[in-house]
């Protein structure tokens, strides 16, 4: 019986962290929630157990089912008729086994119908899923819609749309248009208020929108006539069930094939408002889009890991010259980077997802009673970590499940290029993650703000006052002159004094800038399991000769560089 929580190790050492004692005694209200549910638990060990047994439950069904049917998901892809889009037979099974087993909303409050789990089990399923099926994974990952309705939509629609996805009801967000892509600022899809029917209408076209025909769909709208930038934009849920929408094509697409992406077209469609007019944008698509960030980095290392796995299995079955391949040097070098790369972005998603949790929890607390000094002070502390470490997350999750999926492919060699194993799929599902909810280059441009703001900085610090057991010492230290080198690179980038010359090596900043974070992370995880001692030992090398590269190209940049470079244009 496969099963892909209980063959991970992993999870289960990053559900083991200090923190999530915190989190679940303030998600389950000092426990006071078993007074109300009789499913609710009594203490930190119940809750945990209930959560290991969810994952395991997740684990079986990916293992047996949803990672069995991704071939032929792959292979049969969705189809569109008579304007309703189907998916494939293999994503129909996935969708109601989960659905029965009741593995939608996980995160949901209980008097929603959810089972009230921290963020931190919920991208577990989805690092669990993505693992068994990226495509699938787009679908399952997309009910975070709910969150967004859960925080900032009044109680008439959170009343009636949240038992809904509980109850397996799908949902998107509808964002992308043909001339707004990266770009929302210049959405056009109008949106008026019907004072007759009192509700608003939609009319205009989305493009590129995943799980397009979704039951329940967020979409980002003009809501003020006369204005062409983010403070004319509101948020709006739209209802399948009103059938006041075309679905015009469904994208065919590279990867992730079993996941619809459609585009659509909007005919007076009526729609509820989220929230309060004009925060669309500011506001509540930037809160759904740091969770669907989130999400996309959960789905880069399930399928990493899935690769990971595929390479691994087959170097240590195919031969050549006499010897399995896993014993030649450059094999095994480029399988233990794989892994270090896994185990190094996996704790770096895990803690961005505590991050989440603790700033997102104390949030829903300061709407039910007035926070303490003490306590407001933790959630804008945990906030602004959550702020920067999300894109930082995205950046490092989507490049190395890139280069983890293509690595995989070069072991498989010639056969890796066939459709005979299931690597050439990994390859292409893998190629969108670096792509959409934000490319790698806007990745850049929201995280440069907490190197500019010293945020990263003072993580690092708190990083490195940690104790450590003496034998991890010299890694350590390291991952210390690192962050010197980091600081003087800092300095002589601010020196230019050119916002074009700093924004040209902003990449190379934030990169620096993930390898300590990552290489600390590593090394804190060795500290409570020496089972990590050589991905941090491998991780923290590698990061240290990359970013001696990166410091070496910015200490000689020049505004003669730059204008090289500017030649193209």
């Amino acid at each position: 019986m496969e099963n892909f929580f209980l063959d991970n190790k992993h999870l289960a050492f990053h559900l083991s962290h200090p923190l999530m004692k915190s989190i679940v005694k303030m998600r389950e209200k000092n426990y006071t929630e078993s007074k109300s549910y009789d499913y609710a638990p009594l203490d930190y060990e119940d809750a945990i157990d209930s959560y290991e047994k969810v994952l395991e439950v997740i684990g079986e069904i990916a293992g047996e089912i949803i990672a069995p049917n991704a071939e032929s998901v792959d292979k049969e892809g969705v189809t569109l008729a008579n304007n309703v889009v189907t998916y494939a037979k293999g994503t129909q099974q996935n969708h109601e086994v989960l659905k029965r087993a009741g593995m939608y909303g996980l995160s949901l409050p209980r008097k929603y119908d959810g089972l009230n789990f921290p963020m931190v089990i919920s991208i577990m399923v989805a690092e669990i899923i993505a693992r068994a099926d990226a495509s699938f994974s787009n679908i399952w990952s997309l009910q975070d819609c709910a969150e967004t309705i859960h925080e900032f939509a009044n109680e008439e629609l959170k009343s009636k749309y949240l038992p809904m996805v509980h109850q397996g009801y799908t949902c998107s967000m509808v964002l992308t248009e043909p001339d707004a892509g990266s770009d929302l600022q210049a959405v056009m899809l109008k949106a008026h208020y019907d004072q007759e029917a009192k509700c608003w209408r939609l009319n205009g076209v989305k493009r590129f929108i995943t799980n397009g025909d979704a039951d329940i769909q967020l979409v980002l709208a003009r809501s003020e006539e006369d204005t062409t930038d983010a403070r004319g934009l509101s948020c709006f849920l739209y209802d399948r069930m009103d059938n006041a929408v075309t679905v015009r094509r469904v994208e065919n697409k590279l990867g992730i094939k079993g996941a619809p992406t459609c585009e659509l077209v909007y005919k007076n469609a009526p729609a509820q408002l989220i929230g309060d007019e004009r925060m669309g944008l500011i506001k509540y698509v930037m809160s759904l889009m740091n969770a669907a960030r989130l999400g996309i980095g959960a789905q880069s290392v399930g399928l990493a890991e899935a690769a990971y796995r595929v390479a691994f299995k087959y170097a240590n079955e195919r031969e050549q010259f006499g010897k399995k391949i896993i014993d030649f040097p450059p094999v095994y070098e480029m399988l233990a980077s794989m892994r270090a790369k896994i185990d190094g972005v996996r704790s770096l998603l895990y803690e961005t997802s505590r991050f989440v949790d603790m700033y997102k929890l104390y949030t829903y607390e300061s709407k039910e009673r007035s926070l303490s000094n003490e306590e407001r002070d933790q959630m804008k502390y945990y906030q602004r970590f959550a702020d920067v470490y999300t894109p930082l997350l995205k950046l490092f999750a989507s490049e190395y499940c890139n280069q983890i999926a293509s690595d995989a492919l070069q072991i498989h060699g010639g056969t890796g290029y066939m459709k005979d194993f299931p690597v050439e799929r990994l390859v292409r599902d893998a190629r969108i993650t670096n792509i959409y909810e934000g490319t790698s280059q806007l990745q850049v441009v929201a995280a440069i703000r907490g190197i500019n703001s010293g945020v990263f900085l003072k993580r690092v610090k708190e990083y490195e006052a940690i104790n450590l057991k003496p034998e991890w010492q010299v890694l350590k230290n390291t991952l210390i002159e690192m962050t010197n080198r980091f600081e003087r690179s800092l300095e002589i980038a601010k020196a230019w004094n050119n916002a074009e010359m700093f924004d040209f090596n902003s990449r190379r900043l934030v990169e620096m800038m993930g390898n300590i974070i990552i290489g600390y992370l590593l090394l804190i995880d060795t500290d409570h399991n020496d089972a990590y001692a050589h991905s941090a030992h491998i991780f923290i090398r590698m990061g240290d000769a990359q970013n001696h590269e990166k410091e070496n190209y910015i200490a000689v940049f020049t505004e003669s560089d730059l204008a090289a470079y500017q030649s193209i244009k």
